[in-house]
């Protein structure tokens, strides 16, 4: 079978993940071995800065580009090595780069964008492999949000003959698959329902100095501050219909500040970010149901860092009555790989040049074929 890399590092800026895929004649992908290289202090505070700055110099990006590019080929050919595999092996390494801004509305009436830093020349050169890169702005240009792509991956995984199923990315950002039974002629429908790790880690990392909140233990040692919740999720976003895609362009630190009144104990406010993270999937979960006149689906799979936060899952499971969770590895891929594994995905859909979006959820125009494709 074709082997393809995936690489995905996402809002949370805590390593590159490379995954070996498998992908036989009819999609299905199989996960053969992972690496994640971890994204040191120096580059994850230069990427962090980046993040929606008022001004960068060229000099800023082109340095932090770099670095990212050589941490990227750094994770392949680790993985490469551990897997007794060489780059002739390799189909092509599918790179999603690492999203600085992503605005597909535009900002005060400006042109629509999205950036993700990537370097795919260099990272052929690197690796002796061909890269295929810039997926999402095929889809913007066709009228979409850009993101999310991972739910055309989760309906290669997921999707059952006669079930309503979902699937949760919890990342940086929260975005939701709701994916009807095969049979059913609509296509799944996706959408980010809004902010998961990125606010969590950020608020964790000013108290508790420290990346994140290990298996959300001072989440759990807090108490939700209702009035808080209710003014944090009367942001318009949470109440768009989809197509709709967020990111820290929006909800950051001083987004949060807004809201506070000063006087929130730390711990209390942390326990307020999980339960609008828990809230937020629940509202946008109704949404995708009333849009597709759904019943309670018969699973959610959480997958992402988030997948790991036991305070968060809690939470979600107390908003979900109806809706078991159930582990991403029960289909053999553990939940920490499956963004990796769709951009392996993707890349073999490029290569087979079929189409790598789903209009029903970024709203594009139509199907397009993603992404570009880089010769070693």
């Amino acid at each position: 079978m074709p082997r393809f890399i995936g690489l995905m590092s996402g809002t949370s800026l805590d390593s590159i993940d490379a995954a070996l895929v498998d992908i036989e004649a009819t999609g299905t992908p199989q996960l053969l071995a992972t690496h994640a290289e971890p994204i040191d202090d120096g580059l994850h505070h230069r990427l962090l800065a980046l993040c929606h700055a008022e001004r960068v110099a060229f000099s800023e990006l082109a340095a932090a580009e770099d670095g990212f590019c050589r941490l990227q080929a750094r994770a392949v050919t680790t993985l490469l090595t551990t897997s007794a595999i060489s780059p002739s092996d390799i189909v092509a390494i599918g790179s999603h780069g690492q999203t600085i801004e992503h605005a597909p509305d535009g900002h005060s009436g400006g042109p629509r964008y999205t950036l993700q830093l990537d370097n795919p020349s260099l990272l052929a050169e690197l690796t002796g492999c061909r890269v295929v890169a810039d997926f999402r702005r095929r889809d913007l240009a066709a009228g979409g949000q850009a993101a999310p792509l991972a739910p055309a991956f989760h309906e290669a995984l997921f999707r059952a003959p006669d079930e309503w199923r979902l699937a949760l990315n919890l990342g940086g950002f929260a975005n939701l698959t709701l994916l009807p039974p095969a049979g059913d002629p609509r296509g799944p429908l996706g959408f980010d329902t809004g902010p998961a790790n990125a606010l969590l880690d950020a608020w964790h990392a000013r108290h508790r100095h420290a990346r994140f909140d290990s298996n959300g233990t001072w989440a759990a040692s807090g108490e939700v501050d209702a009035e808080l919740l209710g003014r944090l999720l009367k942001e318009p976003f949470f109440h768009r219909p989809p197509p709709r895609s967020t990111g820290r362009e929006l909800f950051h630190l001083e987004w949060l500040q807004h809201h506070l009144s000063g006087r929130e104990a730390p711990q209390d406010v942390q326990a307020t970010l999980s339960e609008l993270t828990a809230a937020s999937v629940a509202m946008g979960i109704e949404m995708a149901r009333e849009m597709l006149s759904a019943p309670p689906a018969t699973m959610l799979v959480p997958c992402g860092g988030g997948a790991h936060n036991g305070d968060l899952l809690a939470r979600l499971a107390r908003r979900l009555p109806e809706t078991p969770l159930v582990a991403s590895a029960d289909w053999g891929w553990p939940a920490d790989w499956l963004e990796a594994g769709a951009f392996a995905w993707l890349a073999w859909q490029r290569m087979a040049e079929r189409p790598g979006n789903l209009p029903s959820v970024t709203g594009a125009a139509g199907t397009r074929v993603l992404g570009g494709v880089y010769a070693p």
